[in-house]
């Protein structure tokens, strides 16, 4: 069921999702060759704690970490441990922080050290495919018109995207209604109402679309092997734009 959110629970939910803003930000300082995956999470939750939110992330259907660090190949939910960050990789940090009753959602992809200019160019469209998904976006525009954008840039840039991994809803709990897909036919989909609140995420591959699902039930890795980058944001739908929560 979707739900549509009152100003006042939209207000309650700015402040988890300036904290999981802040937390990408100090956490992406921190990530540097020779570090690890898990000191990376115990930085996160460290900061998350220390804002009087709790991680989401951490106990989610028995997720064993605050954040998620997906390096290279990695698409998501990555479980932090002994894997140490290397000169060149691009790392993607996704977490959700939980105030005031709500949840606040975001990822970044960081780039480390010498990184290709093939790995710049992707993390730099994951971004921009973003910033199209929410163009024109606004009350009463075709949920599925958020994931053509998605689609027509980063394929317009040779890239492609996952389709077994979607966005979602957001608000007392962490996953609500609708998914929020990254590719789609424009003109398709329910109509946006304003108050909504949903995550856009674009998971863009360097290589072919299809991913893995590791044996350890969480991580997710492109199928070929071949790097990829994840941007997110929590928005909220308006009757003339969008609001990002999360920037």
């Amino acid at each position: 069921m979707i739900t549509i959110k009152t100003e006042k629970e939209i207000d309650l939910m700015r402040e988890p999702c300036a904290i999981v803003r802040d937390t990408l930000a100090y956490v992406g300082s921190k990530i540097k060759p020779g570090v690890t995956t898990k000191e990376l999470d115990e930085y996160a939750e460290k900061y998350i704690r220390s804002r009087g939110a709790e991680p989401s992330c951490l106990g989610y259907c028995g997720y064993p970490a605050s954040i998620c660090a997906s390096v290279n190949e990695v698409v998501v939910h990555g479980i932090p441990g002994d894997r140490v960050i290397r000169d060149g990789d691009i790392v993607s940090i996704d977490l959700c922080a939980y105030k005031n009753g709500f949840h606040g959602d975001g990822a970044r992809t960081f780039l480390v050290g010498n990184v290709s200019e093939e790995k710049k160019k992707l993390v730099r469209v994951t971004e921009e495919c973003f910033f199209k998904g929410i163009e024109n976006l606004r009350a009463g525009t075709p949920l599925y018109d958020i994931g053509a954008r998605v689609q027509r840039h980063a394929e317009e840039n040779g890239f492609s995207v996952v389709r077994a991994l979607v966005g979602h809803g957001i608000g007392h709990e962490m996953h609500e209604d609708p998914s929020v897909p990254n590719f789609g036919k424009f003109g398709t989909g329910i109509r946006l109402k304003a108050g909504m609140v949903i995550c856009i995420e674009p998971m863009i591959n360097m290589g072919r679309y299809e991913v893995d699902f590791m044996d350890d039930g969480w991580t997710v890795k492109t199928r070929d092997r071949k790097p990829a980058a994840h941007y997110e944001n929590t928005v909220v739908i308006r009757e003339d734009g969008v609001e990002i929560l999360t920037i």
